[in-house]
């Protein structure tokens, strides 16, 4: 997609937001607006592949209707083609472009100029649609990938209008915004959708403030993880995120090499999970590549029966509670390690599960708060174990602040491999000082992102950026792992030449005796004292 057809295509999903704007929240109507662009991709694709069956019979899905010869068989047929292959089915009547055209009604195209009492009543056969899609998976494999899709559409809300027939205008507003978008499904190259979905997701999360982390990392930093636990590997047979949010790591490590058969996900926030779930169906992967679960990782993981995983990535929520409940020291995830990361903190408990489900040839690369490095007591204990017991830690990488929506903090990224090539060594990078600030906001660019990439991979020291710091090092550092201690980004100030400055102060005190002395005569023939 040309640079000039992407600002045109966000241009259109910002109108679309901006009909909802000002009704309710940014993580309100994120999950409309996404819901509904969901829900056209299911048609699309849908449509896409009926026709192709169709082919032979010379019709479209489309034109079938109760009057068509033999159009149950031919619906039946479809429909079981549709749930082995898709996980769901559509009805030609129900598809996205035939319920935006009945409720877009007797109005003209502009949708500025919508009058609500021209608009044909939707919203009843629009809710039946959204809960026979997920009915539709009933009994089928696809079931749980579905199961519960759009709860969070409330069709019915007051935010929406305070009367049916408003909130009905406002829903067949979106719906004709929407319709107007090609997402040129027919073309595999293209992710028309795909980035229409991660743009609206970056736009929310900027807007939702703090909210966002839940649900979204920004994607230079998703790219870093990717192109971390990549290294090396051009296919990968699992890739995991514990605490996945909206998926967009898992789908940014798809980008990275040429194929991942399984998708493995796991996100306590029920909204975030149906996010994940579309996110996924939306970008191309099928039903049966992905496993995405709704529960507490670290109370409840969900996942022990599919480890190990090649490949690990994670931005957990920073320095979260957990329960540290003492019955964990059995737990095989943390039992070896003789002691429970802080109830306070929960950062190294999600280090310590990620490592347990690592396979031996995996790579694992997940985002922390700087106190992971340098705090003591039990947390200095786990860092200890890590290094001097198991060898683990690969890489400690240093990023800016004020890269992630709601918190200014500076964070880092822990490498850890099972199987380290370089054992004798852990490399840090210190890559705090390089980015761009845009509005409020600090930015990687591609240059920044290489960089740490090409510098991770070739293992380089680079004066003031980087240092390979050998474990007798960190050893005698105590374990503290603090970046200053081992890239020294120092900068020596210019001397001053005291001499100069005494001549310059003796030339200012001159000047400013004689401008005393004009002003004194200018007092003086005023009649004034100076």
């Amino acid at each position: 997609m040309s640079e000039e057809q992407k600002r045109l295509l966000e241009q259109q999903l910002w109108n679309i937001a901006n009909t909802l704007r000002g009704k309710m929240n940014a993580d309100e109507f994120r999950d409309y607006i996404l819901g509904f662009i969901f829900y056209k991709y299911l048609s699309e694709k849908m449509e896409i592949f009926a026709n192709d069956i169709l082919k032979q019979d010379k019709i479209k899905f489309r034109s079938i209707t109760a009057k068509t010869p033999k159009a149950n068989e031919f619906l039946d047929a479809i429909k079981e083609e549709s749930l082995e292959r898709l996980g769901y089915f559509l009805r030609p009547e129900e598809l996205f472009s035939e319920v935006a055209a009945r409720g877009q009604g007797d109005n003209e195209e502009d949708v500025e100029k919508f009058d609500e009492r021209k608009t044909n009543f939707i919203l009843e056969d629009l809710q039946k649609i959204l809960t026979n899609i997920q009915l539709s998976t009933m009994g089928t494999e696809s079931e749980e990938d579905f199961d519960n899709l759009f709860e969070d559409m409330d069709l019915n809300s007051t935010k929406l209008g305070k009367t049916p027939q408003a909130r009905n205008a406002i829903i067949a507003k979106v719906l004709t915004h929407l319709d107007k978008i090609d997402f040129n499904l027919n073309n595999t190259e293209l992710d028309v959708l795909g980035d229409a979905y991660e743009y609206l997701i970056g736009q929310f999360a900027s807007g939702a403030g703090k909210k966002a982390g839940e649900f979204y990392t920004p994607q230079e930093v998703s790219k870093i993880l990717a192109k971390l636990v990549t290294t090396g590997k051009h296919k990968l047979k699992s890739v995991y995120d514990p605490t996945c949010g909206s998926g967009s790591l898992l789908l940014r490590v798809k980008r990275e090499v040429k194929d991942v058969a399984m998708f493995y996900g796991q996100e306590m926030n029920r909204t975030t999970y149906n996010l994940a779930r579309m996110n996924m169906i939306l970008h191309g992967v099928h039903y049966r590549q992905f496993d995405i679960r709704q529960e507490d990782t670290l109370e409840h993981p969900q996942h022990l029966d599919k480890m190990p995983f090649e490949a690990i990535v994670a931005n957990p929520p920073f320095s979260a509670q957990w329960s540290a409940n003492p019955l964990f020291t059995s737990d095989d995830r943390f039992s070896q390690y003789g002691k429970l990361a802080p109830a306070s903190k929960a950062d190294f408990a999600f280090v310590q599960h990620m490592i347990y489900h690592l396979a031996e040839n995996g790579i694992m690369a997940v985002v922390l708060p700087h106190g992971v490095l340098f705090r003591g007591a039990a947390e200095l204990h786990i860092r200890k174990y890590l290094i001097e017991n198991k060898n683990y830690l690969d890489a400690v990488i240093g990023l800016p602040a004020n890269i992630f929506y709601g918190t200014s903090i500076p964070t880092c990224i822990m490498v850890f491999k099972k199987c380290r090539e370089n054992p004798d060594d852990i490399l840090f990078i210190d890559a705090s000082n390089d980015f761009e600030k845009v509005k409020t906001q600090n930015i990687l660019r591609e240059t920044h992102i290489n960089k740490i990439i090409d510098t991770y991979r070739n293992r380089t020291a680079i004066e003031k950026y980087s240092h390979l710091a050998s474990l007798k090092e960190i050893a005698e550092n105590d374990y503290n792992l603090n970046i200053p201690r081992y890239v020294d980004t120092f900068e020596e100030e210019e001397e001053i030449d005291i001499q100069a400055v005494m001549r310059e102060i003796k030339e200012l005190e001159a000047k400013r005796a004689d401008l005393d002395k004009e002003i004194e005569g200018y007092f003086k023939e005023l009649g004034l004292v100076f």
